[in-house]
């Protein structure tokens, strides 16, 4: 039966994920691509003016001999319209699956073991721990930026840095919920949630103080305003999705739990065949 109801709240946790990633995708298209648009259009005016300073390497031979072009740019794969739209529909409907299936795992460890909440205060409050450990903490340290913003020789460093503070934010996040259900006996349950959740706070800070900073993850001149607006677009995608993952799968889930609690109860209350 276990195992049953966790593969159910599995399908529809994908499932919410799935519907979180349309509404997700809209706010991404919406406000999203307008800064990349605008960071894409910065890049390839400093492009452009890099190409018309650089001096010519055949500038010292004579008139008959015209320099050759530079080599033209490289084919796109894949179009910038098929990349707004296809392309970015696709990595989001699939990072919501992803993640729905995940959180849904998580759901089904946290139900009932870190108090007496209904599946859909449970299901918010595992949506609201997994944006604030997986995204809001780790964007606090290293904010999202467009692309092709930043020094191409660190991307590998950066990336690296930017998956360890997650794995940091997550582990920090697991221990504050082992810590917060140690001291709830003692103090009480809303009184060790708000040490654990101290604690949360002071560790992380001091992951964000001995965690090397980005440095060159911007280049020097590009528009603060459009970086800012990049930000808090990304910001804006991701609240929307863990928010209609929280609406969407605690609803699925109370009515999975509610029909298999009901079923478990009409099946104890049936009478005992007679014997002989």
């Amino acid at each position: 039966m276990y195992a049953s109801t966790v593969r159910g709240l599995l399908v529809r946790g994908m499932l919410a994920g799935l519907i979180a990633g349309l509404f997700a995708f809209a706010v991404a298209y919406v406000v999203g691509e307008p800064p990349v648009r605008g960071s894409i259009a910065v890049e390839e005016a400093q492009a452009a003016q890099d190409a018309a300073g650089a001096p010519s390497a055949h500038a010292g031979h004579g008139g008959g001999d015209a320099a050759p072009a530079e080599a033209a740019e490289e084919e796109e794969l894949v179009s910038r319209p098929v990349q707004s739209t296809f392309g970015l529909a696709t990595g989001v409907l699939v990072y919501g699956v992803a993640l729905g299936g995940i959180a849904s795992l998580a759901f089904s460890f946290a139900l009932g073991r870190v108090g007496g909440f209904s599946p859909r205060a449970t299901a918010a409050l595992t949506a609201a721990g997994a944006f604030a450990t997986v995204y809001l903490v780790p964007f606090l340290k290293y904010p999202a930026t467009p692309p092709a913003v930043g020094n191409p020789d660190t991307i590998g460093q950066r990336t690296t840095l930017f998956f360890l503070m997650i794995l940091l934010s997550v582990l920090l996040g697991v221990g504050a919920i082992i810590l917060g259900r140690r001291l709830a006996p003692r103090l009480g349950n809303w009184n060790a949630t708000l040490t654990a959740s101290g604690a949360f706070v002071v560790a992380a800070a001091l992951a964000f103080a001995f965690l090397p900073d980005n440095s060159d993850a911007v280049q020097p001149g590009f528009p603060a305003a459009l970086l800012w607006e990049f930000r808090v677009a990304s910001l804006a995608v991701q609240l929307v999705l863990w928010a209609v993952f929280a609406i969407v799968f605690g609803v699925l889930a109370q009515r999975l739990l509610a029909a298999r609690a009901d079923g478990a109860q009409a099946t104890a209350q049936q009478p005992a065949p007679a014997v002989g």
